[in-house]
């Protein structure tokens, strides 16, 4: 996101601030790596960001929608989502989810559990209506990413576990009003190193033999998001690398003739368009440390807390060259409400718009009203 100091310096803060050019580019980007392969579908993860106007650029866009909630369900829809592109994943799905999923007419469950499975049927019986389903098959792949957002090792939560594959498959054909359609994986998320994704291709492709052996067919296969971005240096990379991400699975993917494949990129979508917006409180010095405490909190933006997650940060008023090392903090009643540590930025004082970049993502959804604090505003650009 391109940051124009006077189009924010008159805006509220703190605030969300997203550039909608850079979506469009963005989606630009997905449609070109592709390359219009009829078998290739795009889902966006809602979870990433929910804002109704970015739902609507992305819908309007041709994307399909990744769901985890009957709420993100629900928005998809309003937003312009045809049903038939919605796919409803999670490992929790309460019944009032999985019945307006299935009365909605979505394209598929990503089922994690025989038990979901059983639970699935008998609201589909009680509806009369098909649902069709995929298993979420967790494949025991590591990924090179932060343990609290790594999904595809054994001792996850999520998927059913692959020895057990066949016989849930076998379950899913018999169970009334059920339709086995595919299935679905996920490893991780902020994964930027492609062994990791090429990992992923060679334990599907093994999956996949030994289902062909068993005479089972899958018509769809679906590998989760994930893609990164690059979060120290979000101008010389505005924009994932969504070639080199579908290409892999292109290159080291052996799908069967007439099976299609599924993305469901969320952060790397809509992260780099986004920024909170904060403004200097106060420049607190210490014996120790200086501080500058923002007005913007771990109540707007939590992966910093979360996640030790680095965002870049940039006083977007400050005008000398003379820089200096600073704790950049909140104001929340927590010690974890900390956004950098040891962070250099230009001489700060009282009053400076600050700007957290590639926050387009996992900010404004994880957004809470703590400390009886007002949700950040949201402004497109």
């Amino acid at each position: 996101m391109q940051l124009n100091k006077q189009q924010l310096q008159g805006l509220p803060t703190p605030a969300y601030v997203y550039d909608t050019a850079l979506l469009a580019a963005t989606l630009d980007a997905i449609k070109a790596a592709v390359r219009d392969d009829a078998n290739y579908h795009v889902h966006y993860a809602i979870k990433a960001n929910d804002h109704p106007a970015i739902l609507k650029q992305i819908a309007a866009a041709g994307l399909g929608a990744d769901c985890v909630s009957g709420g993100e369900i629900s928005a998809a829809i309003e937003a312009g989502f045809p049903a038939q592109k919605i796919g409803f994943a999670g490992v929790g799905k309460a019944d009032w989810e999985i019945e307006l999923a299935i009365k909605a007419g979505i394209g598929f469950f990503n089922v994690e559990s025989r038990e979901e499975l059983e639970v699935i049927s008998q609201i589909a019986t009680a509806l009369q209506t098909e649902a069709r389903v995929c298993l979420r098959i967790n494949p025991d792949v590591s990924a090179n990413t932060h343990a609290h957002i790594t999904t595809g090792r054994e001792e996850d939560k999520f998927g059913i576990a692959r020895q057990h594959m066949v016989e849930v498959i076998r379950l899913a054909q018999q169970l009334p009003y059920l339709s086995f359609v595919g299935l679905h994986f996920h490893i991780g998320s902020q994964l930027l190193d492609m062994t990791d994704y090429e990992a992923l291709c060679a334990r599907v492709n093994e999956l996949q033999d030994l289902l062909e052996a068993e005479g089972i067919t899958v018509p769809n296969i679906n590998v989760g998001g994930g893609l990164g971005i690059d979060y120290a240096d979000p101008d010389l990379h505005p924009i994932a690398d969504f070639q080199n991400y579908i290409d892999t699975f292109r290159s080291h993917l052996r799908l069967r003739d007439g099976q299609q494949l599924h993305f469901e990129p969320g952060r790397a979508v809509v992260a780099q368009m986004g920024i909170l917006l904060t403004r200097v409180l106060f420049v607190k010095h210490t014996e120790t440390k200086d501080f500058v405490i923002l007005d913007a909190g771990m109540t707007d933006l939590i992966r910093p807390a979360l996640y030790g997650a680095l965002h870049k940060i940039e006083n977007i008023s400050a005008e000398g060259s003379e820089v200096k090392t600073y704790d950049i903090v909140g104001p929340i009643c927590e010690s974890s409400d900390i956004f950098a540590r040891d962070y250099q930025l230009p001489i700060t004082k009282r009053g400076d718009l600050i700007a957290i970049r590639s926050a387009g993502a996992y900010g404004q959804t994880m957004a809470s009203t703590y400390n009886h604090r007002s949700l950040p505003k949201t402004f497109l650009v």
